[in-house]
This record gives structure tokens, C-alpha cells and sequence, in this order.
């Protein structure tokens, strides 16, 4: 087992060592997104299950427990967001470094990455901790204001072990480890799905209690990391923090994909927002929890999209930083292919069974009255299933390649022009209501996704092109 005084660790080993992982990442790229993104499947799909059923006990708690941690939902995806956005720039530059066969740089690059979440992580808990409760009822939470808030205060206690569980599922995802990876996410998991009933309704703790069960799993999942990479130490990386220094290139190279991705999440977080006060202008609160629950669930049908899409940062910025274009093509293709497949299964499973897969969510009395519009919202997104692929493979190219400002350029884009777009037309100025909401998320993400696929394959195209004329000059 290596420990901080290795030789693996030594200047002259520094960059020699090779892992499992390093050895599927720099292999066939095809391999590589299936042996990244199966065990990320598993992993996602497990965390998934837990936000669905988190929703659905807290759903016996009434329609205002399910609209407070519908509200709720926008920070937390703030929150989470600039997680993974940093996580997800530390991937990046993380993965070129590997293809570039730089271990110390790799190092560097996982280092200030961590370093750069601490500080995060406290400059996110305080300000949203003690301004919970006036956003909430900045947001229109009406009745359900003193219930988000005091589900949102104990949530985000545990900030710090949210923050870097997400900055080290990326890490390790980076350099290829996507088996502990899961390994880690699945125990988080399963301990919150464990921990729901248990604090919820056995210990009579309501909405607090599936906030703390939140909060304890995230600290389940952290500790196995903590150890694979400060004490173990087997991982591609070496890090040491008497050995660190800083270095403000190798934070500008995290945070050029970094901010980029985490602002990406902050719009998907607009979105949101904008999708409540549509959602609260015309019908109600009813209405937010509808989609609230109902984004948990097409969150489970997009699981194996997100996953392949990990892999796919991982493998574009190997082959980037190993200047093999051609594989790196080879790679976005293969996951277009893939993902259109997936998705066209998932669609016609989740079209067919909108009604009974709804009805597990609104069991009790106080949120039956949902069902039928929360069929309906689940039909509608199931259509966009196939081509949500396209786009998010897009992001995750440009994030592999350094681009993160073109991956954000996409996803603004798909979420915030187009998406935001059509609601207001179909919703508003057409007066389709809830129904015209759920088709102009649709239609935006639809449209954005494609345009997103042909801007990432001209750019690939044009790296092999360049650098076919190089070698032939």
C-alpha cells in the first residue's frame, strides 16, 4: 500500500505510474465510454432512486412538504452546481494531464481543485443559511415558505461533504476509477434511501428528517474517498498538501471549464426558477410539486444519458491532451449513437407507463389530486429522451476540450433562450397553461441539443483536418 513517503511518489516515478483506470482511458475510446459509463450508471441510477424516493416519503407529509422541497430544489441545484462545475473543470484538466502523460500535473490539477472547493464550500453554506427563509418567500412559497426553509437550513449543514463528494466523484472519474467511484455514490445512496422512512416517520422528524438523512448519507459517501486518496493513496494522483504549491496556470486551466460548467448549472437553477413563478402564475403550488416530482422521475430516465456523458469528459480529454483527434471524434460519436438508443427505449417505457408510475407519487389523499397533470408532464419530457443526448455530449466534449465557455454557450442556449422561449409563447401568449410549460421545456432542450451536436462535430473535424495538414507539411 503506498503511503506519503512511496516510491511511487518520488520525483523520478513522478510520472511513470499507470493505473487501471490511466490504461482505459488512453485505450480503445469506445472501450473507454462503456467501462466509464457503465459503473456511473449504476452509481446515478442508485443516487436518482434516492431523490425519487425521498419525494415519495415526503409525499405523505401533503402537497406542501413536496412544493417546500420544490422550492428548495433551484438552491440546491446552486449549490450542487458549483460543486460540479468545479469537479467536473478539475475532470477536465485533469484528464488532458493524463493523456498528456503528466502525473505531477494531474496531481497539481486534483490539489488546487480540492483546495478550491474548501473555499467554496464556505462561502455557499453562510449567506444561504441565514437567507433561506427570506428567499423563499422572495420565490412565492406561500404556505409552504416555513417548511422549505427549515428543510433548506438543516440541508445545507452539510455543504462540505455535499461539495467534496462531488469534487472527488470527478476526480476520480477523471483518471479513469469509475468502479469506486460508484462504490462510494452507491453507499451514499443507499444509506439516504435507508434513512428516509427511518427519520421521517419512525423518529417523527417530517421534513427535517429527510433533510438529515441527506446530510448523513453525503458523510457516508465522503469517508471512503477521503481514505482512497489521504490515506490509501493508490489512486493516479499523489496528493500532499506539504508538497503543494500554488500555481495561478493551473487554476486558470480548472476554472476556465470550472466556471463555465458551474454556470451552466446556475442556469439550469434560472430555469427553475422561472418554471416556478410561470408554473405559481398560472395554477399554483399544486402545480410546482407536479414539477418537482416530476423532474425526479425523468431524472431516473436520464441516468444513463448523464452517465455516458461523464465518461465522455474523461475520454475527450484524454485523447485531447494525446493529440489523437481522430479517437476523440470516434468517441462523441459512439456516445451520440449510444444515447440515441437509450433514449428511444426509455421514451416509450416511460410514455407507456406516465400513469402508474405517477400514481406511486401521489398515494396519499392531499397529492392525489396531482396525478393527472404529473401524467401528463412525464409523457411530454419522455419524447425528448432521444435527443437529450446530443446535447449533453456536446457540453461534455467542449468541457473535455478546455471550451467550457462553448459548453456553456450550449446549454444557455437549450435552457434559458429556447426553453424559456417556448414556455412563455405556449404557456402564456397561447394560453396552454401547465401543458403549454412541460412542451416549451421540450421543445427548447430538443432543438438546442441538436444545433449543440453539429457545433461540437465541425469543431472535431476541424482539429483532424489541421492536423492532417501539419503532418503532411
Amino acid at each position: 500500500m503506498p503511503t506519503s513517503e512511496s516510491e511511487d511518489d518520488t520525483p523520478s516515478n513522478s510520472n511513470q505510474k499507470e493505473t487501471e483506470g490511466t490504461k482505459i482511458l488512453l485505450a480503445d475510446p469506445k472501450t473507454a465510454i462503456l467501462r466509464l459509463s457503465l459503473p456511473m450508471m449504476v452509481a446515478m441510477t442508485l443516487m436518482t432512486l434516492y431523490n425519487v424516493v425521498d419525494a415519495f416519503w415526503v409525499s405523505g407529509l401533503g402537497a406542501d412538504a413536496l412544493a417546500a422541497v420544490g422550492f428548495s430544489f433551484p438552491l440546491f441545484i446552486i449549490t450542487i452546481g458549483l460543486a460540479s462545475g468545479l469537479g467536473t473543470g478539475g475532470e477536465a484538466a485533469l484528464s488532458r494531464m493524463i493523456g498528456a502523460r503528466d502525473r505531477a500535473g494531474a496531481s497539481s490539477v486534483a490539489m488546487h481543485t480540492i483546495l478550491l472547493m474548501t473555499v467554496l464550500a464556505v462561502a455557499v453554506t453562510v449567506p444561504l443559511s441565514l437567507f433561506a427563509g427570506d428567499l423563499f418567500v422572495l420565490m412565492g412559497a406561500g404556505s409552504a415558505a416555513g417548511l422549505a426553509a427549515e428543510y433548506a437550513r438543516i440541508l445545507f449543514m452539510g455543504t462540505f461533504a455535499l461539495l467534496f463528494g462531488e469534487v472527488a466523484y470527478a476526480l476520480m472519474h477523471g483518471e479513469g476509477d469509475a468502479k469506486r467511484t460508484m462504490y462510494a455514490m452507491a453507499a451514499g445512496a443507499v444509506a439516504n434511501i435507508v434513512l428516509d422512512p427511518i427519520l421521517i416517520y419512525t423518529l417523527h422528524m417530517g421534513i427535517a428528517g429527510a433533510a438529515w438523512a441527506t446530510i448523513l448519507a453525503e458523510v457516508i459517501a465522503a469517508v471512503p474517498m477521503v481514505y482512497w486518496l489521504f490515506v490509501k493513496r493508490d489512486t493516479y494522483v499523489s496528493l500532499h498538501l506539504r508538497k503543494f504549491s500554488p500555481d495561478p496556470a493551473v487554476v486558470r486551466d480548472v476554472l476556465q471549464v470550472g466556471l463555465p460548467a458551474a454556470a451552466e448549472q446556475l442556469a439550469l437553477a434560472l430555469m427553475a426558477l422561472v418554471l416556478n413563478g410561470v408554473i405559481v402564475l398560472i395554477s399554483s403550488t399544486d402545480g410546482v410539486a407536479v414539477y418537482s416530482v416530476g423532474w425526479r422521475v425523468v431524472s431516473i430516465g436520464l441516468t444513463p444519458i448523464l452517465a455516458i456523458s461523464s465518461a465522455v469528459v474523461a475520454v475527450t480529454g484524454a485523447t485531447y491532451g494525446a493529440r489523437a483527434y481522430a479517437k476523440m471524434e470516434s468517441a462523441l460519436r459512439f456516445a451520440a449513437r449510444l444515447g440515441l438508443g437509450i433514449g428511444l427505449g426509455l421514451a416509450a417505457g416511460t410514455f407507456a407507463f406516465a400513469p402508474q408510475i405517477a400514481a406511486i407519487f401521489t398515494a396519499s389523499g392531499d397529492a392525489s389530486g396531482i396525478a393527472p397533470e404529473l401524467t401528463t408532464y412525464l409523457r411530454v419530457m419522455s419524447l425528448v429522451y432521444p435527443m437529450v443526448g446530443f446535447g449533453l455530449f456536446s457540453s461534455s466534449f467542449f468541457q473535455g476540450t478546455g471550451l467550457g465557455a462553448r459548453s456553456l454557450t450550449i446549454t444557455v442556449l437549450q435552457n434559458v433562450v429556447l426553453s424559456i422561449f417556448f414556455v412563455w409563447v405556449l404557456a402564456i401568449e397561447l394560453g396552454l397553461g401547465l401543458s403549454g410549460v412541460w412542451w416549451g421545456v421540450a421543445a427548447g432542450n430538443a432543438i438546442g441539443a441538436v444545433l449543440g451536436y453539429v457545433w461540437a462535430r465541425r469543431y472535431s473535424a476541424g482539429l483532424i483536418i489541421g492536423q492532417a495538414a501539419a503532418t503532411a507539411a
